[in-house]
């Protein structure tokens, strides 16, 4: 199956991106585990350089990114761009935030010491909506990838294009292989997803037909 990249001013399909098939997705599904063995053991600085290269690649290619969401979904040229720089300032926000948000915090407990530590717990599943196809994604990857976890997208099917863009530029910052990954399947499939031993949080943004692929009592 191929999901359909359409200009929904001329309703031109343009483009069309092969669905993963099972193997494939069990293959993306154990690299999210493997990288996250990996990645979880960087320290804030390492995952921080990443974030703020993620947020230079953004920056030049505003232009480039900004076309294909028109092209891609019909978002206002203008709208586009402000959309990409506001992902690249999330990147940037998270690279140099995180570490005090997430640093151990010290307990006050007589006669002992106690601290309170925030630990990655593996892979993160985000199911995200096609309105703002870079934004909602980004808004997602920054916190997710800094506090040590890797990222899994599902993102709508009618933006594979531009969930291949956000894979690509991730890829482009150094961010190391299986870190973060696009899933090209559809509700159905991320609905199973959800129950897999290997995806240990979902994210969803969407409507009331996006919540039963995020929510377990659903299946």
């Amino acid at each position: 199956m191929t999901m359909k990249s359409r200009n929904p001013a001329t309703e031109q399909v343009w483009a069309e991106s092969a669905e993963l098939d099972e193997r494939a997705l069990e293959e993306k599904l154990d690299r999210a585990i493997a990288a996250f063995a990996g990645w979880r053991q960087t320290s804030f600085e390492e995952r921080a350089a990443r974030m703020s290269r993620a947020a230079e690649v953004l920056d030049a290619e505003r232009e480039k990114l900004a076309e294909l969401a028109v092209r891609e979904m019909g978002k206002p040229i203008r709208a586009a761009r402000g959309e990409v720089d506001k992902c690249a300032a999330a990147c940037r926000y998270y690279a140099e935030r995180a570490k005090q948000y997430l640093g151990d915090e010290r307990i006050e407990v007589e006669g002992k010491e106690a601290f309170l530590r925030y630990l990655p717990i593996g892979p993160v599943l985000a199911v995200m909506p096609w309105n703002f196809p870079y934004w909602q994604v980004f808004r997602f990857i920054a916190p997710t990838l800094m506090a040590g976890n890797v990222g899994l997208l599902k993102h709508a099917s009618n933006v594979p294009k531009c969930a291949l863009a956000i894979e690509s530029v991730l890829e482009r910052a150094g961010f190391p292989a299986g870190v973060f990954q696009t899933l090209l399947i559809g509700s159905e499939r991320a609905q199973k997803l959800v129950g897999d031993r290997r995806v240990r949080a979902v994210s969803l943004t969407g409507s009331e037909r996006a919540r039963p692929a995020a929510d377990p009592t659903q299946r």
